[in-house]
C-alpha cells in the first residue's frame, strides 16, 4: 500500500510560481513512477506530467511543457512539481499518483492517489 500526501498548493498571481510536493509512505518508493494530474471544476481529470522510477525520464502535457518541471528525491520519498509562469487556466486541484516503474499519461494506469492540493491562479 502506498500513501501519498500532496502539499504546496495555494493562491498565486498569474506569472508566478509554486512548487508542489508529494510525500510517499512506502519503502520501495524508488520502484514507482510518479504522475501529476489535475482537475478543474466541471472538467475531467487531465494529465500534467510524470517521471519514471529512476528519475531520468519525464513526460509532460503540451499545455505545461516548458513551464512545469517534475523531479524526485528517492532518498526523501518525495516527488516535486515546479510550476512557473502560471496561468489562470492552471487553476485546479492537483493530484499525485503512483504506478510501477514507467510513467504514463493515463490516469487509469495509476494505482495510488493522493488527496489533492488546490492551486488557484488569479489574473
Amino acid at each position: 500500500q502506498v500513501q501519498l500526501v500532496e502539499s504546496g498548493g495555494g493562491l498565486v498571481q498569474a506569472g508566478g510560481s509554486l512548487r508542489l510536493s508529494c510525500a510517499a509512505s512506502v519503502r520501495t518508493f524508488s520502484t514507482y513512477a510518479m504522475g501529476w494530474f489535475r482537475q478543474a471544476p466541471g472538467k475531467e481529470r487531465e494529465f500534467v506530467g510524470g517521471i519514471n522510477w529512476i528519475g531520468k525520464n519525464s513526460i509532460y502535457a503540451d499545455s505545461v511543457k516548458g513551464r512545469f518541471t517534475i523531479s524526485r528525491d528517492n532518498a526523501k520519498n518525495t516527488v516535486y512539481l515546479q510550476m512557473n509562469s502560471l496561468k489562470p487556466e492552471d487553476t485546479a486541484v492537483y493530484y499525485c499518483s503512483a504506478r510501477p516503474y514507467i510513467a504514463t499519461m493515463s490516469g487509469d494506469e495509476y494505482d495510488y492517489w493522493g488527496q489533492g492540493t488546490q492551486v488557484t491562479v488569479s489574473s
